[in-house]
C-alpha cells in the first residue's frame, strides 16, 4: 500500500492531523516537542461520491473505498540531520515513505510553544527543506566514498554510478532541486534506489485556527505558504486540524448539527477532505471502479496502468488470464441508469492489453485460468 508521510516541526498539528485524517484519536497530541516517537500509522479512505452513485445503481449496500496510509513522524529540529531531537531516526522513517504532507503552522496560539519562538511558516518550511538535503549529502557523500574503491578498479557500472552521485552532490550543495539532474534511461532505477528524501513529492499542509479556515483568504501566513508552493510547483492545502479532529466521535447527524450551530456560523469546510485527495494525487494514484450486487468498489492503481495490470489489483489470475476488459464510463452509466443501458447506447467498450486504465473508468474483466 502507498504511504504518505506527515512532517514538520514539533508542535505544528501533525499529531492532530493524523488523528483527523484517520478519524481516529490513535495519535498522542500533547502541546510539548516529541511527544510522538514511534511513527503512528493509519489507513485513510480517499471520499469520493461516485461509490455511493454506483451502489445506487447496482443495488448494493456494501461500498468498499480506495485506500492508502498515512504514517505520523516525528517533528523535525534544527540539527535533525547531525541527529538533534532523535533527527537520525526520525528521518529514516521519511526515507520510507513515498511522499510528504508537510505540516505548516499558519496560526498564532500563545498557548502552544512553538520551537522556533515565533511564527513563520516559510523559515520552518526551509528548515525541514535543509534537514533533508543535509540527510541526503550526508548518504551520497558515504556512497561516494564506496563507488570511488570500485570505479578506480575500472568497474564500468561504478565508474557510471559515480557520475550520477557527484552530480546528485553538486544539485544539493548547490541548493538546486534534484529533478532538475538530467538523467540518462539506463540511471533512473539507481537513482531511484537511493530513495532521496529531497526527491519525495510533498505537499503543504497550512494549519489554521478553527475561526480562520472559513476566511482563509484574510490570512497572511497561509498566503505565504500558497505563494512559496507556486513558485516551487507543488501545492498548499489549508486545513483546520483542531476542528476536524473535534468531530471524530461525532455521527454524521450531530456532525451535521455541529458545523451548522451558531457557534461555527455555518462552517462545513475544514479542508481534511481537500488534503486526502491532492495527497492520493501527489502519490500518482488513480482510481477504478468495479460494481455488482455484492460491492461496489474503488480499486487503486498508479495512473498510466495497462488493464491487465489493473485486473491484477483485483486477483493475480485476472492479470495471468486476462483476456479482455469491458469499460463503461461512470459518467455515461450515471446518465443512463444501468450497464444494460450503455451497452445498448454502444457506449460500453471492449479493451485489449494495451489499454491504459482512466480515472473512473468501471469495468469488468473478462479472463480465462
Amino acid at each position: 500500500m502507498y504511504r504518505a508521510g506527515i512532517v514538520g516541526l514539533p508542535n505544528v498539528g501533525k499529531s492532530t492531523l493524523f488523528n483527523a485524517l484517520i478519524k481516529n484519536h490513535q495519535a498522542e497530541a500533547k502541546n510539548f516537542p516529541f511527544c510522538t516517537i514511534e511513527p503512528n500509522v493509519g489507513i485513510v479512505n480517499l471520499p469520493d461520491e461516485r461509490l455511493s452513485n454506483l451502489a445506487k445503481i447496482v443495488s448494493t449496500e456494501k461500498i468498499v473505498p480506495a485506500a492508502f496510509e498515512f504514517v505520523d513522524i516525528a517533528g523535525l529540529v534544527k540539527g535533525a540531520s547531525k541527529g538533534e531531537g532523535l533527527g537520525n531516526q526520525f528521518l529514516s522513517h521519511i526515507r520510507e515513505v513515498d511522499a510528504i504532507v508537510h505540516v505548516v503552522r499558519c496560526f498564532n496560539d500563545s498557548n502552544i510553544i512553538h520551537v522556533e519562538q515565533s511564527i513563520d511558516p516559510i523559515r520552518d518550511i526551509e528548515i525541514i527543506k535543509l534537514e533533508l538535503a543535509l540527510s541526503d549529502l550526508q548518504s551520497i557523500e558515504k556512497k561516494i566514498d564506496n563507488v570511488s574503491k570500485k570505479a578506480k578498479g575500472n568497474d564500468k557500472t561504478s565508474k557510471q554510478e559515480l557520475i550520477i552521485l557527484e552530480k546528485i552532490q553538486k544539485t544539493l550543495n548547490e541548493n538546486l532541486p534534484l529533478n532538475s539532474i538530467a538523467l540518462e534511461k539506463e540511471d533512473v532505477d539507481f537513482y531511484k534506489s537511493l530513495f532521496l528524501l529531497s526527491d519525495k513529492p510533498v505537499i503543504y499542509a497550512a494549519n489554521v485556527l478553527e475561526n480562520e479556515i472559513k476566511n482563509i483568504k484574510e490570512n497572511k501566513l497561509v498566503q505565504s505558504v500558497q505563494d512559496y508552493a507556486n513558485k516551487t510547483n507543488s501545492k498548499c492545502v489549508p486545513i483546520c486540524a483542531t476542528l476536524e479532529s473535534e468531530l471524530i466521535a461525532l455521527t454524521q447527524e450531530e456532525r451535521a448539527a455541529f458545523l451548522g450551530s451558531d457557534n461555527h456560523n455555518q462552517q462545513t469546510y475544514t479542508g481534511v477532505d481537500d488534503l486526502i485527495k491532492a495527497t492520493f494525487d501527489l502519490l500518482g494514484l488513480t482510481t477504478f471502479f468495479t460494481a455488482g450486487p455484492k460491492e461496489a468498489r474503488a480499486w487503486t492503481i498508479l495512473k498510466n496502468t495497462k488493464a491487465p495490470q489493473a485486473a491484477g489489483t483485483i486477483h493475480t489470475d485476472f492479470e495471468k488470464g486476462f483476456i479482455k476488459a469491458e469499460v463503461v464510463k461512470y459518467g455515461d452509466l450515471m446518465k443512463l441508469g444501468s450497464k444494460v443501458s450503455v451497452r445498448e447506447a454502444g457506449l460500453a467498450r471492449l479493451e485489449g492489453k494495451d489499454y491504459i486504465v482512466q480515472d473512473s473508468d468501471v469495468i469488468e474483466f473478462k479472463f480465462n485460468v
